[in-house]
């Protein structure tokens, strides 16, 4: 049986990185987008970041292009994007798809361990989350509409539970 452990993506910066990296850290999954509604959930997801990681919690975004359009720039763009209006420290990946033929084989695992309502298994749009346990495997998978804040007691609980 497969765990987050066992995939790897390149960085923003353009190195591949092994997930293996984050083993024993509860991590919080997200497809994100620059020009998107739910940009400004980008705020939230850092916040996270900064109130958790010395607990053990990784925020790792994937920008992605597949919904409307609304990640148009490269990684250095992105990146600068991020760094400026939002401030964000937590890790950020290369651009991806999640959807269809060319998705990133982590988004084919995370999406066949938690699909979505109904069990549709297909990202409906940016900002969908899903929340890894320190074990490597998926515990919950969130809504774009579902906001960082309202995923507290998830976080703190699986922060709190036995490896």
């Amino acid at each position: 049986m497969s765990t987050i452990y066992d995939f790897s993506a390149r960085g923003i910066d353009g190195a591949e990185q092994s997930l293996d990296t984050y083993r024993g850290r509860v991590l919080l999954v997200v497809n994100v987008a620059s020009k998107c509604g739910f940009t400004p959930q980008y705020s939230g997801l850092e916040t996270l970041y900064r109130s958790y990681r010395d607990d053990g919690l990784a925020v790792l975004g994937f920008p992605c292009d597949q919904f409307g359009h609304q990640e148009p720039g490269d990684e250095a763009e992105i990146r600068d994007f991020c760094s400026m209006q939002y401030d964000i420290t937590f890790p950020l990946y290369a651009k991806i798809e999640v959807n269809g033929s060319g998705a990133h084989p982590l988004y084919r695992w995370l999406k066949g361990e938690k699909p979505g309502v109904f069990g549709t298994e297909g990202i409906k749009w940016n900002f969908t989350k899903f929340l890894v346990g320190r074990d490597g495997r998926v515990i919950k998978r969130y809504a774009p509409t579902d906001t960082p804040e309202s995923l507290k007691e998830d976080i703190e609980k699986a922060l709190s539970a036995p490896v």
